[in-house]
Parts: C-alpha cells; sequence; structure tokens
C-alpha cells in the first residue's frame, strides 16, 4: 500500500471544501493509497502557475518528505502547466483529483463498454497534459546530404499526442459500435411494455444494495439469484457497469431496474460524457429512485450534486423518489415522527414515507414493501384497473394479461374468463373490447 499526501485549498467554498477534502482521502484508500499527511491554505483564487502558493510549494514538498509519501494528491484539477511546475518543484509524483478518480474507474470496470469508456475519458484527460521530458528526447536530423537541412525533426510530445489521437479515434468508433448495440437492448426493453426504474444516486449510497435486496424479495422466478446480483461493498465506485433486472414483486406490477454509476462531488467532465450512453438508462427511465445516505452528515449537499448531475444529463425532468437509505443508523430524533422512541426499536417504525420520500433499510430489507407500492402509486397513471370477459377462443389474451398486468381475480365462466386486473393503458386499449366493468 503506497502513501498519499493530500493538498486542499479552500476557496471560500465552506462546507463543499471539507467535503471534497475528506472525499479526497476516501477516494486515495479507494485507489488503495494510505493518507500519510494533509496539507491546507486559503487562498482568493488560485495561483496561476502552481496552484497553491510558492511559499506553500516548499512546505508541501518537507511535508511530503517527512512522511515518506510516494504521490501528493492535489483536490482539484490541474492545469497542464500547474502539473508541470508542480511535478518539477516537488520532485514527486502529482496528481489531482480527476486524475484520481479515473485510476479508480480504470482499475473497476469489468464490462467492455465501461473499459472503453474510462480509456476515452483518460486519453481526452491526458492529452492536453502532455508534456516533453527533455530537449535530448528531440529526434534529430541527418547530419548530411539532403536530410542535413530537414531540421530537428518531431518532438517526443508530437509523437506521444499523435499516438493518444490515433487511439482516441479508434476507441470512439469501437465505442460507437458498443454504443448502438446498447441502443438496440433499450429498445427491446422499452417494447416489452415493462416500467423502467432508474437507481441514481451518490457514490456509496447503497444503489448495489438495493438492487440485491429487489432481488432477493422480488426475482423474477430465476433459479439462481445469486448470479443475478451485483457487487456491493461499502467504498466508493464500487461498482461501475450499468446492469438492467427484471423484479417481479407479487400481486405489483413487474418493472426493469437498472442501477447507474454513482456521482461524486467535482466528478471529471470527461468522464461523465463518455460515460453518457451509459448513463442513458437513467434518462429514458419512467421514474429515476435517487438513493440517499441518510446517515451521512452530507446528505443534503450530495443530493444538490446529484441533481446537479441529472440536470447535466439532461435527466432531471422524470418523475423521481428519494429514498433515505441507511436510515437504521441514525438517531431517531432526526426522522419526522419518531422523535422519542428507542433506537432499538427504529427497525420496527421505519419506514416513514411522504409523496415522493422514503426511509428504509436496503441492507436490512425494512421498507422495500412500501418502497414498490410508492412507486405503483408514481406509476399510477400509465395503467387501468378493470374486469374483463374474455372468450375462451382469445386464451392469448388471458396469458398476456396475466403476464403483464396484475390478475387480482380469475373466473372461468360458461361465456370465457373473467379476470378483475390492473393493467397498462395501452393494454386497456387494446383489449378493451372485453371490458365489461
Amino acid at each position: 500500500m503506497g502513501k498519499a499526501f493530500l493538498v486542499g485549498v479552500n476557496l471560500n467554498d465552506g462546507e463543499d471544501y471539507l467535503l471534497s477534502l475528506e472525499e479526497l482521502g476516501a477516494l486515495a484508500q479507494a485507489c488503495d493509497m494510505e493518507v500519510a499527511g494533509v496539507a491546507e491554505q486559503t487562498l482568493p483564487e488560485v495561483h496561476k502557475a502552481f496552484y497553491i502558493g510558492t511559499g506553500k510549494v516548499d512546505e508541501v514538498k518537507e511535508l511530503a518528505l517527512d512522511c515518506d509519501a510516494d504521490v501528493i494528491i492535489f483536490d482539484n484539477s490541474l492545469s497542464p502547466m500547474q502539473l508541470r511546475n508542480l511535478q518539477e518543484r516537488l520532485d514527486k509524483p502529482v496528481l489531482d483529483r480527476s486524475t484520481l478518480i479515473l485510476d479508480i474507474f480504470a482499475s473497476r470496470a469489468r464490462s467492455r463498454e465501461a473499459k472503453l469508456q474510462v480509456e476515452v475519458a483518460r486519453l481526452q484527460y491526458m492529452l492536453p497534459r502532455l508534456v516533453g521530458l527533455h530537449a535530448a528526447l528531440s529526434r534529430q536530423g541527418g547530419g548530411s546530404g539532403a536530410l542535413s537541412n530537414k531540421g530537428a525533426g518531431e518532438k517526443k510530445l508530437e509523437l506521444d499526442r499523435r499516438v493518444l489521437e490515433r487511439r482516441l479515434t479508434e476507441l470512439r468508433r469501437e465505442l460507437k459500435d458498443v454504443s448502438a448495440e446498447r441502443m438496440t437492448q433499450r429498445k427491446r426493453r422499452a417494447g416489452s411494455g415493462m416500467p423502467r426504474v432508474a437507481l441514481v444516486g451518490y457514490t456509496n449510497a447503497g444503489k448495489s444494495t438495493l438492487l440485491n435486496a429487489m432481488l432477493d424479495l422480488y426475482g423474477s422466478g430465476e433459479v439462481d439469484v445469486e448470479e443475478k446480483k451485483v457487487m456491493e461493498k461499502d467504498m466508493l465506485f464500487a461498482t461501475l457497469d450499468t446492469t438492467v433486472r427484471k423484479i417481479a414483486p407479487e400481486n405489483h406490477h413487474a418493472f426493469l431496474l437498472s442501477d447507474t454509476v454513482g456521482f461524486i462531488h467535482k466528478l471529471p467532465h470527461h468522464l461523465v460524457e463518455a460515460f453518457h450512453s451509459t448513463l442513458e438508462e437513467a434518462r429514458e427511465a419512467d421514474i429515476l429512485i435517487q438513493v440517499v445516505d441518510y446517515s451521512d452528515p452530507h446528505y443534503r449537499e450530495q443530493i444538490a450534486v446529484t441533481n446537479r448531475t441529472l440536470k447535466e444529463l439532461g435527466a432531471e425532468g422524470i418523475p423521481m423518489l428519494y429514498v433515505y437509505n441507511k436510515s437504521d443508523l441514525v438517531s431517531p430524533d432526526e426522522i419526522p415522527g419518531l422523535a422519542g422512541i428507542e433506537q432499538g426499536e427504529l427497525k420496527r417504525h421505519l419506514p416513514v414515507a411522504s409523496e415522493n420520500s422514503i426511509y428504509l433499510s436496503a441492507k436490512e430489507r425494512i421498507g422495500m414493501e412500501e418502497l414498490i407500492c410508492l412507486m405503483e402509486k408514481k406509476l399510477a397513471g400509465g395503467y387501468r384497473e378493470c374486469t374483463m370477459l374474455i372468450p375462451y377462443t382469445d386464451g392469448r389474451a388471458v396469458s398476456y394479461l396475466n403476464e403483464n398486468g396484475v390478475v387480482y381475480e380469475t373466473a372461468y365462466l360458461e361465456e370465457g374468463v373473467r379476470l378483475r386486473v390492473n393493467c397498462r393503458a395501452e393494454d386497456y386499449g387494446y383489449y378493451e373490447k372485453y371490458v365489461i366493468l
């Protein structure tokens, strides 16, 4: 495990600065690095050449040397000039927040699409930050004949840039093909008629835990639910790949649930751009479920970051439910309506819900049924409850409604099959000729 020395600059950001610096330490740990020390500086604006003041640069160099740090990490994106100047003065590898997040994404990507997206983002970020090492690495022209007039030739910097640009072109072409495949899959799922629900939220809020809880309780009849589960772990960006699973609760409508990549403060723009095709699962959902770590004291700031990112993706107009997860870890006094009860009784009293929010614990499987009911209320406008009398000659209609609707009552009469069913508005229109009540 390597050692990291963190550097943060407070530009009168208040709480945002403290939250960001705390997250930087968690990001370093997620990259398997130990935080050996921290240096902070308050400035009206960043130093153009070094990001921090020149005197602070010397102080950071001494502190990093004293704690035997292997790398120095700055809590913001550094310009190419700042990165070059800092590496020369500090005499140690220098990373910024964006590079650290990109490194984590690169190590966690599993699917072909995620790996392509991360590599595109990394190359886009690296391209303007390429720095020629020194003049000795330049290609020299020939010493005699016609070549003597060709000059110094191309520098290594120019060669590196051309290699990266060529690789970027190849990756974008390959990613375009993969995105087309994902679009085909998305159209197929849309044609199934099942509502699409997307889990969104801050990293490590519990999205994967909620997906696994849904599979445990309401799996779609799969024999081996464990194979359908995703990794859940108490760390930032534990999972990156978007996963879509069919959830089929008894006496409720089945739906498709997707788990998307988590957001974080100062998420690199190139990363959001590269993951755009994956995050379209959220943009095309019927409902967004924003999973919030209610036990985190900064949960309000995390909600604001998530909402800003969703707006950047063009998904801000989709109906949203706020799921205050990990509510069993907080004091009852912090949950409206539960003040005064014993901590040990909290699990029995959860959830407390409003029209657009619910308190639950995905890990403890508390409040899951209530969440399903809340989702159905949000989707109620797209469903119709009715009674149909379907002739025996149209057995396909009976089979379809049993599979795609919620059948409350079935009666086999002389005239046909009578169903009391809650079905999609489109299905109601298609089978309206059978409606008797």
